[in-house]
């Protein structure tokens, strides 16, 4: 008995005073609107066709269109994929994490990098860094980026709290901090003549980010905070950040600009019910000591939406079962929506006379 008693005593001792990584901040968040209205429940995404990356690769999460319209991809190990035809053809082997892609008025591809910054690819066996740093300080956590015509790079950097090269990865970083919820996330632009200057601050986990067609804004996803904010970049507003959509019934992972003045976020993750502790600081750190399984993770359950720039939502897309697991985004190309994935095995295709 004496031995049980040290035992339970050792495992309270444990639970309330064990050292965590994180160091939560209280939150109210809103409660969610859930799949009502605008969000409400479909299943377009039940006619999408799974196509699979090659030996078993996983985790093509974003997409880039480069000016001859050839479609790129990357992958969770850092191989660069050709993805119009087909079958996904592999071109290169990048190395690092690749998550945004976008090509640039000069004709190579940009890379958002979570381990190394912003790249730039310009074909096989000639990728070259453009920023790993700004003021000295290193960029830990690259998520994505669009380019001005230009030349103008603006990106988004996670947190500057937790390192995923060095965390196991980007989905237990940004789990850890969405628990946390830190804001230390940030949006920088690399100017044409290679400046670098953090542009906007304290997001909870800053994911994606896109210009509007005349440049004079960019939009930007919190993930950690279910919103997307819009930061002028010209006019009587220029510098101002403002909230552009609010209180989202998921956490939105990756922007894309369509092009005609749309947008599609896809999110990774409808809003979890862990959310109710996010007011107790003390109790989220408990939950964190008692290991991976009880701790909050992404729900698979695929969504994206194709929103204006003034904030109407034009379509839903779903996916209630989760087979393509944790959706990060989405473009149309060529008469097909990509959806995209953060680590399954591939991403999807639907053809656009089966969206609603």
């Amino acid at each position: 008995m004496r031995y049980v008693l040290i035992l339970l005593l050792a495992g309270i001792c444990y639970l309330l005073f064990w050292p965590v990584p994180v160091a939560p901040v209280a939150y109210q968040p809103p409660a969610s609107p859930g799949f009502t209205g605008a969000f409400v429940e479909n299943r377009v995404l039940d006619k999408a066709m799974i196509v699979s990356l090659p030996n078993g690769e996983i985790g093509p999460e974003d997409l880039a269109v480069m000016p001859d319209g050839i479609v790129y991809t990357a992958s969770l190990a850092g191989n660069l994929y050709r993805i119009d035809g087909e079958t996904p053809v592999l071109v290169d082997r990048l190395g690092g994490r690749p998550l945004g892609l976008k090509a640039g008025p000069d004709g190579a591809l940009y890379i958002a990098d979570s381990f190394r910054g912003i790249m730039r690819w310009n074909g096989p066996g000639r990728l070259d860094t453009v920023v790993s740093e700004i003021d000295g300080a290193p960029v830990i956590y690259a998520n994505q980026l669009d380019l001005g015509r230009d030349g103008t790079i603006y990106f988004s950097n996670s947190t500057d709290r937790f390192d995923p090269e060095t965390l196991g990865g980007t989905k237990p970083t940004s789990v850890m901090t969405v628990w946390e919820q830190s804001d230390t996330g940030y949006v920088a632009r690399h100017a044409p003549d290679g400046t670098v200057e953090k542009i906007a601050t304290g997001f909870v986990y800053t994911n994606g980010v896109a210009l509007s067609p005349d440049e004079d804004f960019l939009l930007i996803n919190e993930t950690g905070r279910a919103r997307v904010h819009r930061l002028w970049l010209t006019g009587a507003k220029a510098g101002q950040t403002e909230v552009f959509l609010d209180n989202l019934p998921g956490y939105p992972d990756n922007l894309e600009a369509q092009g005609d003045g749309t947008y599609w976020l896809a999110f990774a993750s409808p809003r979890v019910p862990a959310e109710a502790l996010m007011s107790y600081p003390f109790l989220r750190k408990v939950v964190w000591r008692l290991g991976p399984r009880v701790r909050p993770a992404p729900i698979h359950r695929g969504m994206l939406i194709q929103f204006d720039g003034a904030g109407r939502i034009l379509r839903t897309v779903q996916d209630p079962d989760g087979r393509l697991g944790i959706t990060t985004g989405g473009k149309l190309v060529d008469g097909q929506l990509y959806v995209m994935t953060l680590d399954s095995p591939g991403f999807a295709r639907l053809d656009a006379n089966d969206l609603p």
